[in-house]
């Protein structure tokens, strides 16, 4: 993973089983959507966003909503290591943070994903990092234990 710029922080709107600014989508217990908020410079504003939470996704759409194909994969990724907690942000709403935050990455395209504040890539990368274990390393540095680890130990009961 690559680093991060500056400390800056940034207010986001937490929302739990709320209304999203924009989208009136219900979401999922533990998944957070911001609205595009105001004030400070969009690299800050990107900053805080960023490192707000352990597991940051900028998708199309709402982890309920996906938009398209590649923003849908990230999610049932996160899903299938039983990843609930992580703050997604819609860039659909706000074509701002949608060119903000592919310019702040210096990455062209959306889904985003960023683990503790770093960024990690797009659908392609973190596709690998589950694909070979990676994902399941990355999310134990973050005191997350993926359910995979969980569905392979029942498996190895049977």
């Amino acid at each position: 993973m690559s680093g991060s710029l500056g400390r800056a922080a940034a207010a986001a709107a937490v929302l739990r089983w709320g209304r999203v600014a924009g989208g009136g989508v219900r979401l999922a217990p533990g998944v957070r959507a911001a609205g595009s908020g105001a004030g400070g410079g969009q690299a800050e504003r990107l900053d805080g966003l960023v490192k707000k939470d352990k597991v940051v996704v900028f998708l199309k759409g709402t982890p309920e909503r996906p938009q398209c194909g590649f923003s849908n994969a990230v999610v049932q990724i996160l899903r299938l290591h039983g990843v609930r907690d992580y703050a997604a942000y819609n860039v659909l709403d706000d074509p701002e943070l949608r060119q903000g935050i592919k310019d702040y990455s210096n990455w062209p395209t959306i889904p985003q994903v960023y683990l503790n504040g770093e960024f990690v890539g797009g659908c392609d990368i973190l596709l690998q990092m589950h694909q070979n274990g990676d994902l399941v390393e990355e999310l134990k540095k973050l005191g997350i234990r993926s359910a995979l680890l969980d569905e392979k130990k029942d498996e190895g009961s049977k």
